[in-house]
């Protein structure tokens, strides 16, 4: 009951938050322009900022672990493989690239801190999962978005001089380098000038989750269930499923283990409906897949965290 109450607890604010979005919509306060418009500032600015303080707070020398590393590296790379192929049964192409994010992309960086934290009392594991992970789901996110992008017939020679482009140019690359360079380099972060990234970086999840839910269209939701639902299984159950037990038998357990059970199994970020609205997708798949997933997840991280309790594993 204690471990349901504390997902309830991380995860019940952003639904309620989404909800909040919807009904500013309802209610006049937000119409769908202004929407759009918060949707890309936090894209720009706030995610940017989040991402860069994440990673530039992360003391490399004091947290770096390389088997850890490569298997959180080496098993998003495969998730993200597995996601691609799952994306060919749906015979719509335009909704592949949604799918394929939302199905992969976890809120490591924000829920994994807070739920390591509350089990150990600190970060743990969860920095060095951070760099496994979140560089290469934020990079592979808008190479997949770039690809499949609705309207995009084949790929030729201005298709890909355009999408590399879009990805060198794009704000949470940017950000993601700046804060691994950072942190590589040892330049110290902390302060006056790491208070307000910081603090612009806190806007993000906000802003976002408000956008989305005051876009949210139920009708257009209620069409495309099929893959929502089908993202949402495999982002709480497949992928930890697979995983988890292949984590155990390389010797991960305690903090490394739980990182990685959040890494595989939390919700869908927020960040996946910020990034397809940017970039040209309708953002349909990704705000239910993220409400399902928030909603759900609660209960699934409990479960999992039950039965690998109950192993002695943590």
């Amino acid at each position: 009951m204690e471990n349901l109450m504390f997902c309830l607890n991380a995860t019940g604010p952003i639904f309620l938050m989404m909800v909040f979005g919807l009904f500013l919509r309802k209610v006049g306060i937000l119409d769908e322009d202004f929407a759009n418009r918060m949707n890309k500032f936090v894209f720009k600015i706030p995610l940017p900022f989040l991402l860069f303080s994440d990673l530039a707070s992360v003391d490399f020398s004091r947290v770096w672990n390389i088997k850890f590393i490569v298997f959180c590296f080496v098993v998003t790379l495969i998730s993200i493989t597995i996601s691609t192929l799952v994306s060919c049964l749906w015979r719509d192409k335009s909704i592949r690239g949604e799918f394929i994010q939302a199905s992969y992309r976890s809120s490591a960086a924000l829920l994994g801190i807070a739920f390591i934290q509350n089990i150990y009392g600190n970060a743990g594991m969860a920095p060095v999962m951070i760099i496994g992970s979140v560089p290469l789901y934020n990079v592979m996110a808008v190479i997949v978005l770039s690809f499949f992008k609705p309207g995009q017939n084949g790929i030729d020679r201005a298709v890909l001089k355009k999408t590399f482009k879009g990805i060198v140019t794009n704000p949470i690359i940017l950000g993601i380098v700046a804060g691994l360079l950072w942190s590589a380099i040892g330049l110290p972060f902390a302060g006056i000038p790491a208070k307000a990234v910081t603090s612009i970086g806190n806007m993000a999840t906000p802003m976002g989750l408000m956008a989305m839910g005051a876009t949210f269209d139920l009708k257009k939701a209620s069409a495309k269930a099929k893959p929502a639902f089908a993202a949402t299984f495999i982002k709480l159950v497949g992928f930890v499923a697979v995983f988890l037990p292949i984590a155990v038998a390389f010797g991960f357990r305690d903090s490394e283990l739980i990182a990685i059970l959040v890494m595989l199994g939390s919700a869908t970020t927020v960040s996946c409906f910020v990034m397809a609205r940017n970039m040209g997708h309708e953002g349909v798949i990704s705000s239910t897949t993220i409400m399902l997933t928030t909603l759900l997840s609660a209960f699934t991280l409990t479960l999992w965290l039950y039965i690998i309790k109950s192993l002695g594993l943590v």
